[in-house]
């Protein structure tokens, strides 16, 4: 294989949209992925997260935005 990086493959899941990860978030914790993506995506500041690892071994963070909130 040619990927000898030894963190798993993530993704982010915001609603209906997924965003990958690249070389700036890969380093990054669970709640420095949220700071970054709140800004783009309100609802993340106050979102659930869920991880899930995927059979690929891929990590898939959820962000479930809580009903009745928004940013």
């Amino acid at each position: 294989m040619s990927d000898q990086n030894t963190t798993p493959n993530r993704i982010f899941k915001i609603g209906a949209t997924t965003v990958i990860a690249d070389e700036q978030t890969a380093q990054m914790d669970n709640e420095q992925v949220r700071t970054l993506l709140k800004q783009t995506y309100p609802e993340v500041a106050h979102a659930t997260i869920r991880e899930v690892t995927l059979e690929d071994g891929t990590v898939a963070l959820h962000f479930i935005a809580k009903a009745g909130r928004k940013g």
